[in-house]
This record gives structure tokens, C-alpha cells and sequence, in this order.
């Protein structure tokens, strides 16, 4: 099954529950939930991203070293 993000995806806000990462070359914002942090897919993911780019970005969020499409693809849901 592949992610499934809710409409909230794109949202502006970063609502309660949940948190920005930015995908692809072109920095594409997702807004996911908090609960994809205990996947250890997301968390490999995140931990080569760590490698790649560190933990410190300008824009608030953390930046996902993977295509957008590839990102959607996922099966974390």
C-alpha cells in the first residue's frame, strides 16, 4: 500500500499531530503525521537524510532525500 496522506498535505499550517518535510528536488511540502516517526521505513529514511543533509534547515522542516513521486510510492500507510 503506498502513503496516503491526508487532504491536510499541503497544508500552510503544521496542525497538532503532525510535521513538514520537504521532498525532492524542488522541495516539494508534505505535512505528515507524527506516527510515521515509529516506521522503520521513515526512520531509515530519515537517518540517510541526516547523513545527506543534517538536521538544521531554514525552513523549518526536514528536507527528504527521495523523488517526490518515489516519496508518494512509499509503503507506509
Amino acid at each position: 500500500m503506498a502513503l496516503r496522506l491526508p487532504r491536510i498535505a499541503s497544508a500552510k499550517k503544521v496542525p497538532k499531530g503532525y510535521f513538514a518535510v520537504y521532498v525532492g528536488e524542488n522541495q516539494k511540502k508534505f505535512v505528515i503525521p507524527v506516527s510515521f516517526l515509529n516506521r522503520p521505513l521513515f526512520q531509515d529514511l530519515l537517518a540517510l537524510s541526516e547523513e545527506e543533509f543534517g538536521y538544521s534547515h531554514p525552513t523549518g522542516g526536514l528536507r527528504i532525500l527521495v523523488m517526490k513521486n518515489s516519496f508518494l510510492m512509499l509503503p507506509l500507510a
